[in-house]
């Protein structure tokens, strides 16, 4: 990985993308850390305290949404949207169509989460300068500081998502995914005291070193149990017929269709954590009552209830559901998105077939039996990947760290994708470079 950014250093071109990627994480760095004016920045670190329903969202933002900076909204708004529009595509046809238009109708759908970006920014922001500003988070509480507070957190969300898509254009890699990236790193050093605090900090010297080496081992299986989960796959072997046209003989190439075993990313894991937190932070704007069937069923699905002896054992029931709720839309998010049939009618059109099967029907069904067992695993991999955090933090009653569990697939999958850009990059030039000469 370092010989590969050497490399591209050395290249003009190349270096100037990465300087100007650079140039943009910094601007995005500095509008994390400018306070908007008229509010209280320790307003959510002290309304919320020890309930981890937020802190996902924290290290997705940068730590920006904890101090109320102008970047508060983080890029969130952004990738709601995309997920929605995927999602779309599959329900509504002129979608469908303009996603099999090519560069064009992808330009229109791209046009589109644009706006729906902006709208869920706006209705984010008004909810949040509503609800939470009544309770303190306002300094003064006026209609014109709220419209204030609107207008620079969807400001901001929008910003954030033009400054990322000038990374796309003229940077290196995905720049929603750098932006995203960037801001849970950012939090690293405040993970990385917090944990010195607990295990290490006023401790005997051999306890610290035996904590310390515990830590770096727990953080270094994760790592790798995530690089392997990104990378791995299951390559399904092709191969194309021969065929005449004209005078020649053409086709009969060998291929292979690649299957990631992680084919639905960190998707699973956003939509199950989502899904389990959104009721946390609709309850906070009101004063809910633990005693209750209500206060007892937000207790299960407060991340930090469970695996803790300090809560009813029922907590752990929010815990099993948020496993099969990342089983469930890995199996979902995968169906969308990869289409067996779909695969099997374009290798016939093409003249290809898999070894031992035959093309069509046969071809699809076998295709899906294999997707199963891949999904399934992939899915195991995930929840390990998520719930190591939660377990770790629940045993000791800490607050979880913000670099582990899903925040370390996304650092892991950006980091392994924009190498793999550069070195295409690289390789894009050698060819320029050989048909120049």
């Amino acid at each position: 990985m370092f010989d590969t950014i050497r490399k591209a250093l050395s290249i003009k071109d190349l270096r100037n993308k990465i300087l100007f990627t650079i140039f943009i994480i910094f601007v995005v760095r500095l509008g994390s850390l400018v306070p908007i004016p008229g509010v209280d920045p320790k307003f959510f670190s002290e309304f919320f305290g020890d309930n981890d329903a937020f802190i996902p969202f924290s290290a997705i933002t940068g730590g920006s949404f904890d101090d109320m900076a102008i970047f508060a909204l983080g890029i969130t708004p952004y990738i709601t949207s995309s997920i929605i529009m995927q999602l779309l595509t599959i329900a509504i046809p002129k979608l469908e169509e303009w996603q099999r238009d090519g560069e064009e109708g992808r330009k229109k759908i791209v046009q589109i989460t644009r706006y729906v970006t902006v709208a869920l920014a706006l209705i984010e922001s008004t909810a949040m300068a509503i609800g939470f500003g009544r309770k303190g988070l306002l300094v003064n509480y006026t209609w014109y500081n709220v419209l204030v507070l609107i207008a620079i957190l969807t400001a901001g969300s929008a910003l954030l998502m033009w400054l990322g898509e000038r990374i796309t254009e003229r940077g290196i890699g995905n720049g929603i995914s750098i932006i995203l990236m960037v801001n849970i790193i950012s939090r690293l050093p405040h993970d990385l005291k917090s944990l010195w605090d607990v295990f290490i900090s006023g401790k005997k010297p051999a306890y610290g070193i035996l904590a310390a080496v515990i830590i770096i081992a727990i953080i270094l299986v994760i790592v790798g149990l995530t690089v392997l989960l990104q990378v791995a796959e299951r390559r399904i072997p092709v191969q194309y017929a021969k065929k005449m046209q004209g005078r020649r003989m053409v086709g009969g190439q060998a291929s292979n269709i690649p299957l990631k075993v992680n084919t639905a990313g960190v998707i699973p894991v956003i939509f199950a954590s989502s899904l389990m937190s959104f009721p946390l932070i609709i309850a906070q704007f009101f004063t809910p009552d633990y005693n209750t069937v209500g206060g007892k069923i937000l207790q299960m699905l407060n991340s930090s209830t469970w695996v803790n002896t300090s809560y009813p054992w029922y907590c752990n029931i929010g815990f099993v559901v948020y496993i099969l709720l990342i089983i469930a839309f890995a199996y979902f998010y995968t169906s969308i998105t990869f289409n067996p049939l779909e695969v099997a009618d374009n290798m016939k059109k093409q003249g290809g077939f898999i070894p031992g099967i035959r093309p069509g029907k046969s071809t699809s069904d076998y295709l899906s039996k294999i997707l199963k067992y891949i999904i399934f695993i992939g899915a195991v991999g995930l929840v390990i990947v998520a719930i190591i955090p939660i377990i770790f933090s629940g045993i000791f009653g800490i607050s979880r760290v913000s670099f582990a569990g899903t925040s370390l697939i996304i650092i892991v999958g950006v980091i392994l994708e924009t190498i793999k850009q550069i070195e295409s990059l690289m390789l894009v030039r050698n060819y320029k470079g050989f048909l120049n000469d």
